[in-house]
C-alpha cells in the first residue's frame, strides 16, 4: 500500500470522525445547556434526538406518498419542524415534572431515565420496533472527490455545515441575547436574578426546552448516517454526557473541543482495531485525563 493511499484512509476516517463529531456535539450542545447551565441530569436527553430522527422519517414518508415533487426541498423544513417538535416536548417534561426537582440531582437521573423509559415505550408502540431510514434527496446522496482515491460523502458535509450553523446560533443566543442574558444572570446567582425581576422558572423552561430542540436537530442530522429505532438515542446519550463533563460542564467551548477529539480519536482508531477496542483506548484517554484534569478542558468562571 502507497502512502498515499494510506493518506486518503487516514482522511476519510478523519472526515468519518467529523460526522460522528457532528452528532455528538449537537448531543452535546443540548446537554451542555440542560445540564452544564441549569445542573439537571437528563437521561431522557437520547430520546429527545430520537424525536428529532423519527420526525424526518415520518415527514420523509408523509411527502413520498401525496406530494413527491416536494421531495427535493422537504429535508430542511423537516429539520425546522424536528426542533419544534422536540421543544415542544422539552418543554412539556419541564413543566410537568422537570421544574418540582431542581437541586435535587439524583431525583432528576431517576426520574428523567423512566421519562426516557416512557418515550421508547411509546415509539415501539406507535411506530414499531423495529429499526427504519428516511429517504433521503438526491442532493444528499453520492460524495465528493477532491483528488483520486478519497471520497468524502456530501450527506456528511451537510451534517457538518448545519452543525456549524447550529452551534453558531446557540453561541450568538447565548452570548447576545436577553434569553442569553438571563440564563448567565441565573447560573450566576439566581437569587439576585430573581430580586433584579428575572422570571427564573420562565428562564430554566425555555432553556431545557432549547437543549431538548437542539436534540432534535442531532436526530435529523443522524438520520443521514445511521438508521433510527426505539432506542437510537439512548446509545448516544452516555457519549454525550462524556463530551460535556470532559469539556467542562459550563463551557460551550469545551463541548466543541472535547466532542471533535473524542469523535476524531474514535474515528482513527477504529481502522486499526475493533470497534469495540477503539471505544474502550477512547474511554480510557478521557479517564486518564479527567484524572488530571477533573474540571474538564475548559472552566467556566462564574461566580456560585
Amino acid at each position: 500500500m502507497e502512502l498515499s493511499d494510506i493518506l486518503n484512509i487516514v482522511l476519510m476516517q478523519g472526515f468519518a470522525g467529523l460526522s460522528l463529531f457532528s452528532v455528538l456535539l449537537l448531543m452535546g450542545l443540548g446537554l451542555a445547556i440542560i445540564f452544564g447551565q441549569m445542573g439537571v441530569i437528563n437521561m431522557a436527553h437520547g430520546e429527545f434526538m430520537t424525536i428529532g430522527a423519527y420526525t424526518i422519517y415520518m415527514f420523509s414518508t408523509l411527502v413520498e406518498a401525496y406530494a413527491p415533487n416536494l421531495m427535493a426541498v422537504y429535508f430542511p423544513m423537516a429539520i425546522l419542524i424536528a426542533f419544534c417538535l422536540a421543544f415542544a416536548a422539552g418543554w412539556l417534561v419541564e413543566w410537568a415534572l422537570i421544574r418540582h426537582l431542581y437541586k435535587r440531582p439524583l431525583d432528576t437521573l431517576l426520574a428523567t431515565w423512566g421519562v426516557s423509559l416512557a418515550i421508547q415505550q411509546l415509539f415501539r408502540s406507535f411506530i414499531g420496533p423495529k429499526e427504519v431510514s428516511p429517504t433521503l434527496p438526491d442532493w444528499l446522496m453520492g460524495s465528493w472527490s477532491p483528488s483520486p482515491g478519497l471520497d468524502i460523502p456530501i450527506n456528511g458535509l451537510f451534517v457538518l455545515a448545519l452543525t456549524t450553523v447550529v452551534t453558531g446560533l446557540v453561541m450568538l443566543a447565548l452570548y447576545k441575547s436577553r434569553w442569553g442574558l438571563r440564563v448567565r444572570a441565573t447560573v450566576s446567582n439566581r437569587i439576585m436574578a430573581n430580586a433584579v425581576g428575572i422570571n427564573t422558572r420562565r428562564t430554566d423552561r425555555l432553556t431545557f426546552a432549547i437543549g431538548c430542540g437542539v436534540a432534535g436537530v442531532a436526530g435529523a442530522a443522524f438520520t443521514t448516517i445511521g438508521s433510527t429505532g426505539p432506542t437510537s438515542g439512548s446509545l448516544y446519550i452516555v457519549d454525550a454526557f462524556l463530551v460535556v463533563t470532559f469539556g467542562g460542564a459550563a463551557s460551550l467551548l469545551g463541548t466543541v473541543a472535547s466532542a471533535f477529539g473524542i469523535a476524531q480519536i474514535q474515528s482513527i482508531t477504529e481502522f486499526f482495531m475493533t470497534g469495540s477496542m477503539a471505544k474502550v483506548l477512547t474511554l480510557s484517554l478521557i479517564v486518564v485525563i479527567l484524572m488530571i484534569r477533573p474540571q474538564g478542558l475548559f472552566v467556566s468562571k462564574v461566580r456560585r
